[in-house]
């Protein structure tokens, strides 16, 4: 029995050893794919003047140029052929989720189990190409009209030059689709999610040295960049507290007898996040505000501002009180919309019902979805304001003292949701890894 005691020891040891070696080959296959995306980063579309676009590109910093060239981590920037990263993909998967809450038949869709889901997949990665090329077109159209001192960002401009760029930006985005697809399927953590991370945390070195540079040439002070160092501390514990934030909702699922055996009694909850939309709005109003300034400084030459151009510069820009309110009430305003698209109450509240769950002193059906709809409600305007606060005092400190976009609330808030979501799944696939050893041994020494 000694024997057969040290044989199972030495199985359960093999079989945690290649539980854990399961887990850091999948950690091992995300950083492979990430550093594949790196690199395709650094590979220029064909026909750019890259010296010319280096300087167009610091021109245009402070528009939705910057903000997308950091989540593209200088991609965009550096006009490579992943200049689009893996924002079509990320626009199709949301068009896909409205329409999943708009049309009844994509409704039907979504409940038709795996088959569905495997249809909608289908149709999102259809909607990224098409956005593909509509964009591609686009930023090829684009930067065939730059011009940095008289000379022409692109070396031969031409109906070549804009199908050649064109179909490589497809295919960079179709490259960095599939990436991302990889990583859900044989990593772990989210592909589109950690696409976006490794292209922010790309750029935070560079961040952080220019802003030592700006103290070392007395642009800022001392205490300033340690201030700024504290904000940064206090700003991502107050996003790990708020992103864990949940209110529980206990779920009661009574007893019923069927035939000889009784079912139910159990007691659960239902956790809904303080803040359910994510980053979704902060990128959405980020990109909502700066888009006029970039067509204004897309519409004329560099450093050209008259007109309707002076308008945008003096009212949306970074730090100027219209565009601080306007930038609260867009945060507000898809925080409420996005949380709608992705918890539906009544369709909860269905769910709940046919499983036989009820919400204590409600009634099941349309009383227990008001009371979903109610708390819902309550705690996002909480999550609305934390993710206002968040966003608008970055953004303070970038038009004042010109601190890089990587230092935002924006890249904060992805950094940190990327961080926490991968250690959960690891500490998760742990926790069953270990589970799975206790039953093993269990069932072994109930034999004897």
């Amino acid at each position: 029995m000694l024997s057969g005691q040290k044989t199972n020891s030495l199985a359960n040891a093999m079989a945690a050893m290649g539980s854990f070696g399961e887990l850091k080959s999948k950690i091992f296959f995300v950083l492979m794919m990430l550093i594949l995306y790196r690199f395709g980063t650094f590979v220029p579309l064909p026909g750019i003047n890259t010296l010319l676009l280096n300087d167009l590109a610091q021109a245009h910093a402070g528009g939705v140029l910057g903000m997308f060239n950091m989540l593209t981590g200088g991609a965009l920037g550096r006009l490579s052929v992943f200049a689009l990263n893996i924002m079509p993909y990320i626009t199709a998967s949301i068009i896909m989720q409205l329409m999943t809450v708009i049309s009844s038949d994509m409704a039907a869709l979504k409940k038709d189990g795996e088959a569905g889901r495997k249809k909608i997949t289908q149709y999102t990665r259809y909607l990224t190409i098409l956005l593909a090329i509509f964009q591609g077109y686009g930023i090829s159209s684009g930067i065939e009209a730059m011009y940095v001192g008289g000379k022409s960002v692109v070396y031969d401009p031409g109906i070549f030059f804009r199908l050649v760029a064109t179909l490589s930006l497809v295919g960079g985005t179709v490259l960095v689709m599939w990436i991302a697809e990889q990583i859900n399927q044989k990593g772990i953590g989210n592909g589109s999610s950690l696409i976006i991370f490794s292209g922010i945390v790309a750029g935070l070195p560079s961040a952080i040295a220019a802003l030592f540079e700006m103290g070392r040439t007395g642009a800022i002070s001392t205490l300033f960049i340690i201030a700024i160092a504290l904000i940064a501390v206090g700003m991502i514990c107050g996003i790990v507290f708020m992103e864990r934030a949940q209110r529980r909702i206990s779920i009661n699922y009574p007893k019923r007898q069927v035939g000889n055996k009784v079912y139910g009694g159990d007691s659960t909850h239902l956790p809904l996040k303080l803040n359910t939309s994510g980053v979704i709005p902060a990128i959405f109003a980020s990109s909502l505000l700066l888009f006029p300034a970039t067509i204004a400084g897309f519409s004329g030459g560099v450093g050209e501002v008259d007109g309707w151009r002076q308008m945008v510069s003096l009212y949306l820009s970074h730090g100027k009180p219209l565009y601080i309110l306007l930038y609260a009430f867009i945060i507000t305003f898809f925080c409420f919309f996005y949380t709608s698209v992705v918890f539906n109450p009544d369709e909860t509240a269905d769910n709940l019902r046919k499983n036989g769950g009820v919400v204590l002193g409600r009634r099941p059906g349309k009383h227990t979805a008001e009371y979903f709809d109610y708390v819902l409600t309550r705690i996002t305007v909480l999550g609305a304001m934390y993710m206002v606060a968040i966003c608008v005092l970055p953004e303070i400190l970038i038009s004042e003292f010109s601190i890089p976009f990587y230092l935002g609330g924006t890249s904060l808030l992805i950094v940190v949701n990327v961080v926490l979501d991968v250690f959960t799944q690891i500490q998760t696939q742990m926790l069953s890894y270990q589970y799975e050893n206790l039953l093993k041994k269990m069932k072994f020494q109930g034999r004897y």
